[in-house]
């Protein structure tokens, strides 16, 4: 295969989608060069740890093999021809957006871009922010976008913890400020992903990333009060769901559990809420997804006091089993087990936790360290409550050694031993 025009590319942001993007990207292109703020993992990538679940130790080390190496000088920007931001794009405390690192990125990245440098952001956030935000930043450089440099959007589309699809093999929705803008990016990601998917604007694109997990964050939300009917009216609520998935069309499954976390889908519906407030304009689902989802966590400890309802609540102690937001994946960003935890702790109950890819958990400013999972451990506590369904972990043990147990994922489960679920 012939290299594409830009060979050399800068990935900003090395977290969950920076670094497996890298890692494709070293595939087609003559260099990658990966910049983070975070000096602990440049530490790690140049000695060959991996600190995602994702991605292995070997395949870092084929990664640097390939030319890659990490930084967190910006100044190296001066190296390359293309410029990939995939920094974070939080929520600040009264929920809007938080641009500061796309911000803080480019101002750090832009005294070293050179003329005809490509710049993607991949980030995802509300329609909008690579016109009115990035276009003003080059701008105050006196950069004319379309001739001395070229801005696209690009929303990544990673989804930690599943292996069912190849990064290669997802579709790719790009765009350009320009046509020679979206030109630009079509080269760079021809060799990369199978599919790509052209679309008018950035502002269709970002738009179109906000979608997709508005319509998860609304549907999952929905599943979660479904689930609440169900336990109210003495029905499995799995059993409904095995059931409803047969129907050959118009129906897409979703499962409930203990709340909605992650990077994207507790977020990004909330960038779109602020952007459509922002014109007056109403959002009416979002707000009662959100009014649901909020509640999930209180409603789970709830559903353990009802349980623990014949005991001391002082003399009770909770295991929770699984801590980050979701199966098989190290990431604790907005999990909303500490928030269980913290119920917990509140009606008077002891908790401790295991989960095989988080080390701690901070409630209250009190750090708790992940506990081993044995039957000794499992024994010792009045109830164990399943809040992440690792793949890697023993269930029908979990079971048999649990005086107590509330699943509220649906796990695996041979035993016949009494389970309340969800």
């Amino acid at each position: 295969m012939n290299k594409p025009v830009r060979k050399r590319i800068a990935v900003v942001g090395l977290g969950y989608v920076g670094l497996p993007l890298a890692i494709s990207l070293s595939e087609h292109h003559d260099q990658v060069l990966g910049i983070d703020i975070d000096t602990n993992k440049i530490k790690k990538l140049s000695e060959s740890i991996s600190y995602l679940s994702d991605v292995s130790n070997e395949a870092i080390t084929s990664l640097k093999g390939r030319g890659f190496t990490a930084t967190s000088s910006f100044k190296r920007v001066k190296e390359v021809d293309t410029i990939i931001l995939c920094v974070p794009t939080p929520l600040i405390m009264d929920q809007s957006p938080d641009l500061s690192y796309v911000q803080t990125a480019m101002k750090s990245l832009l005294p070293y871009i050179k003329k005809g440098t490509l710049i993607v952001l991949e980030s995802s956030t509300f329609p909008g922010t690579t016109e009115e935000v990035l276009i003003p930043l080059c701008e105050q450089e006196n950069l004319i976008v379309g001739e001395d440099v070229y801005i696209a959007y690009s929303p990544e589309r990673i989804n930690p913890g599943d292996s069912s699809y190849l990064f290669k093999t997802i579709p790719k929705v790009i765009s350009g400020v320009t046509p020679q803008c979206l030109e630009e990016i079509t080269q760079l990601y021809t060799p990369v992903f199978d599919q790509l998917v052209p679309v008018s604007s950035p502002r269709v694109a970002e738009m179109t990333k906000l979608l997709e997990n508005t319509q998860r964050f609304i549907n999952i939300s929905f599943i979660n009060e479904m689930a609440r009917i169900c336990h109210d009216l003495d029905i499995d609520v799995w059993e409904v769901l095995d059931a409803a998935k047969t129907k050959p069309y118009g129906y897409s499954h979703y499962e409930p559990g203990p709340g909605i976390g992650g990077h994207c889908i507790p977020v990004d519906p909330l960038y779109l809420k602020w952007k459509a407030n922002q014109s007056n304009i109403q959002t009416d689902f979002i707000d009662l997804a959100k009014r649901i989802n909020d509640a999930q966590p209180y409603y789970i400890a709830s559903r353990v006091q009802s349980l623990l309802h014949n005991i001391n609540q002082k003399d009770a102690s909770v295991l929770l089993v699984g801590i980050s937001y979701k199966k098989d994946v190290n990431d604790l960003r907005q999990s909303i087990v500490p928030l269980i935890a913290r119920q917990l702790r509140l009606k008077g109950m002891s908790v401790s936790f295991h989960d095989p890819y988080i080390e701690h958990m901070t409630i209250d400013q009190e750090t708790l360290t992940s506990i081993p999972l044995t039957p000794e451990t499992l024994a010792r506590h009045t109830l164990v409550l399943i809040t992440a369904d690792h793949s890697c972990l023993d269930y029908n043990m979990i079971t048999e050694h649990s005086n107590m147990l509330f699943d509220t994922r649906n796990c695996p489960i041979a035993s016949e031993k009494p389970i309340e679920r969800l």
